[in-house]
């Protein structure tokens, strides 16, 4: 399948690329190059409608990593979070439907929850997102906009709701036994990338944690609709 990535060049899209360039075909569209020159490259910016439509042209599914400035008290980043997590979201979904490609994978976010995550228990998908923080507040209206893509063109998209993607030996290197966590290791992250991109229900969103034992995270959505489950486990 070829993929149209927005945002390919973040940390995230480092983290996570390589194993997704391992099945598919990837034209990653960022204002920078990415980590592999070997990976088709477009150069561009989400508010950019024509260039959007562009790189577009012949993929058959669309993944959004693209994600705002996590700095919300200056005029970049409150332009930047709206730009980037809500318009940018619209115009790539509507570029990839005109491209006749049917089905995206947005990288949501926990962050749509305010408050400290490790202190709450989510028991499934359905929790009211609460986040008041702009970052928080723009990743849930990129979900709105995902939804909307289902009701007004038909397409497909699953929202993961990512925590704290991690390399794995970072991971490994942090996480001990009995310590609840929910960073995800890079791994993990990939793997359900991979399934979401398989997978074609609507609109769906999922929880992904490293929460392997899932004393704060129910996953069992992820599981039943996905296959999918963290794998990574501490070592000591």
């Amino acid at each position: 399948m070829r993929v149209l990535v927005i945002g390919g060049s973040g940390y995230v899209g480092g983290l996570v690329l390589p194993h997704l360039a391992a099945r598919h075909a990837l034209r990653v569209f960022d204002m920078r190059p990415p980590a592999d020159p070997s990976w088709e490259y477009v150069e561009g910016g989400v508010g950019d409608r024509d260039a959007l439509g562009r790189a577009a042209e012949g993929v058959d599914a669309l993944l959004y990593m693209a994600m705002g400035e996590k700095i919300y008290d200056t005029t970049s980043g409150i332009t930047s979070n709206l730009d980037v997590n809500i318009k940018g979201v619209y115009l790539a979904l509507e570029a990839a439907q005109r491209a006749g490609a049917r089905h995206a994978v947005y990288t949501s976010s926990m962050s749509i929850y305010g408050g400290d995550l490790l202190q709450r228990y989510f028991p499934d998908e359905g929790i009211t997102p609460d986040a008041s923080d702009l970052y928080g507040f723009t990743k849930r209206l990129g979900e709105e906009v995902c939804q909307n893509a289902t009701r007004a063109w038909g397409m497909s998209v699953n929202a993961l709701r990512l925590c704290f993607p991690t390399a794995d030996d970072e991971w490994a290197a942090q996480t001990r036994l009995g310590t609840p966590t929910i960073a995800t290791a890079a791994s993990d992250v990939a793997r359900a990338l991979l399934a979401a991109l398989d997978y074609r229900g609507g609109f769906q969103a999922f929880m992904i944690s490293g929460d392997y034992e899932q004393r704060l995270m129910r996953m069992a959505k992820a599981q039943r609709l996905l296959g999918w489950a963290p794998l990574a486990r501490p070592t000591q």
